[in-house]
């Protein structure tokens, strides 16, 4: 996989490009608020995948919750690749990059944050923006004490969740665009991985050579090495200043900066 800034950076990149692009689609003409909360839900979507793998960092985001749920999550992910692989699929415990790698994954949870949305602006919101901007913290912060950080990154987490309701409470969100930001998070997180040594499963269970866990990958030239000088040199910080720019641009659109009069920072 590629390590977690590279990732919570790419959900984030992966979010403003479809909004700062998507300029005649209801996607691209969001409120302010609405694009930053689509924006919190995306960033944390792109470490959603890898709870799959309980000894990630990721799995540590909530302590002992999080670390259950993964334990959960890689068993079911384990399951499905043991009973939908074929004789050309690797031998492997199928638990990590797995069923969460995948985009039927993606799409599920698009629709399952869609439908939670819709019942209630007041509860249901806020308790997707707590866990998902808890992931998008333990990514970017990935180097916090492992004995402190399940706590630390609850309460940054709960400061961002109350500030986002706050700034929010005379907009609701659209219930849509949150799912959509979901689903564009863990698609940002299936092309990180699929550019290193593994690739990623992305496709299944449609069989590709033979195999329904096929690695979408790449030529083996293309990939990098997680938390190489590749990523962590170009692809990294080439990933965080797009992501800036795109986010501008994009916050440009829905008039949330007004003081670049009539600079436009995406002139197409």
């Amino acid at each position: 996989m590629s390590t977690g800034p590279t990732h919570a950076m790419s959900g984030l990149l992966a979010w403003a490009a479809v909004t700062a692009l998507a300029e005649d689609h209801p996607i691209g003409q969001l409120t302010p608020q609405s694009w930053a909360v689509g924006a919190v839900l995306a960033t944390g979507a792109a470490l959603l995948p890898d709870l799959d793998h309980p000894s990630s960092t990721i799995s540590r985001t909530f302590g002992p919750v999080s670390q259950g749920a993964s334990a959960l999550i890689n068993t079911i992910s384990g399951f499905l690749y043991r009973t939908t692989r074929t004789r050309r699929d690797s031998k492997r415990d199928g638990g990590h990059r797995g069923f969460t790698h995948t985009l039927v994954f993606a799409l599920i949870s698009a629709v399952i944050t869609t439908a939670i949305v819709q019942q209630s602006q007041k509860w249901a919101l806020p308790a997707l923006m707590f866990v998902f901007a808890g992931l998008a913290v333990r990514g970017i912060m990935n180097d916090w004490s492992p004995k402190k950080d399940a706590l630390l990154i609850t309460v940054v987490s709960g400061v961002v969740t109350v500030a986002c309701v706050a700034w929010t409470s005379q907009t609701a969100a659209s219930a849509a665009a949150c799912g959509i930001a979901v689903g564009v998070g863990c698609v940002a997180h299936f092309l990180g991985d699929a550019i290193t040594e593994q690739g990623c499963p992305i496709l299944w269970p449609i069989p590709l050579g033979g195999k329904t866990w096929f690695p979408v990958a790449p030529p083996k030239v293309m990939r990098m090495q997680t938390g190489g000088t590749v990523e962590m040199a170009i692809v990294g910080p080439l990933i965080t200043i797009l992501s800036v720019w795109l986010s501008a641009a994009a916050l440009q659109r829905t008039g949330a900066l007004p003081f670049l009069g009539g600079f436009d920072l995406l002139p197409i």
